[in-house]
């Protein structure tokens, strides 16, 4: 399926500020249905921040549209129920709860019926066979699978990533990816978040460039994101180095 600029997430002028730190300035972007959209930057350049003030779990100011549909001023649990899903870093699984009742939360969070439960445990077939094991003991690369199960329950419109690939096995890379390309070409709004682009390049229609907070690039299709990333990454290092050079740090005499 084509990208559809008649049905997306609209983000204008998204700031997000923790106290006196500000993580976010006026960030915009546009994510069709029908496309996988990355954001990719360096750790701390505002990519979770980003997320997370669309799905509304933390305060911003600025707009997010979605269809057209203001969600500014919702919840969160109001948003998900709107159709915008996230897999935030971390997974934030009830470790305690086994498959079967982590994905029983969501339903009756999102009041799904119950079969909603069987269908999310056969998206990924290893989560049936792991229905009774607690959330806690799964391998990493499960707990994913589970998390993006529990994320698409409520077939949204939108799907926000937060770093999916981060310190799973390259055959679990290639499964996820598998499932959020399919995602796009069903209609899904996809935006990913990564530190690198990696295995995803090739399933990436288009994405932005964050670098502390703020868009530096835009370009269409994986391997022109990666190369502007390279090369925003490069200007940044260049201006460390410039301004070392320009305030050296004092000689400290080696303690005796």
């Amino acid at each position: 399926m084509s990208p559809d600029p008649a049905g997306q997430l609209r983000v204008e002028g998204l700031t997000v500020r923790y106290g006196r730190a500000t993580a976010l300035t006026d960030v915009t972007l546009t994510v069709p249905r029908g496309a996988v959209t990355a954001v990719v930057g360096p750790n701390g350049a505002g990519k979770s921040s980003l997320l997370l003030g669309i799905y509304g779990s933390v305060s911003a100011t600025g707009t997010v549209q979605v269809d057209g549909e203001d969600m500014s001023r919702l919840k969160p649990i109001a948003r998900a129920r709107a159709g915008v899903a996230i897999v935030p870093q971390g997974r934030q699984l009830f470790p305690r709860l086994n498959v079967w009742d982590n994905l029983r939360v969501m339903a009756e969070t999102l009041r799904l019926p119950g079969s909603s439960v069987d269908e999310a445990m056969d998206r990924f077939p290893i989560l049936r066979a792991r229905a009774r094991f607690l959330a806690g003991v799964l391998s990493g690369g499960e707990q994913q699978m589970l998390v993006v199960s529990r994320a698409l329950m409520g077939a949204p419109r939108v799907l926000l990533l937060d770093e999916m690939m981060t310190g799973l096995a390259p055959h679990v890379v290639q499964s996820l990816c598998a499932t959020v390309a399919s995602l796009a070409d069903e209609g899904v709004a996809v935006l990913l978040a990564e530190p690198s682009i990696g295995a995803a390049r090739s399933i990436i229609t288009r994405g932005y460039v964050l670098i502390r907070g703020d868009v530096v690039a835009s370009e269409e299709g994986g391997w022109a994101l990666d190369s502007a990333y390279q090369s925003a990454m490069g200007v940044e290092l260049d201006k460390t180095v410039a301004a070392e050079a320009a305030h050296p740090v004092p000689a400290v005499d080696p303690i005796p």
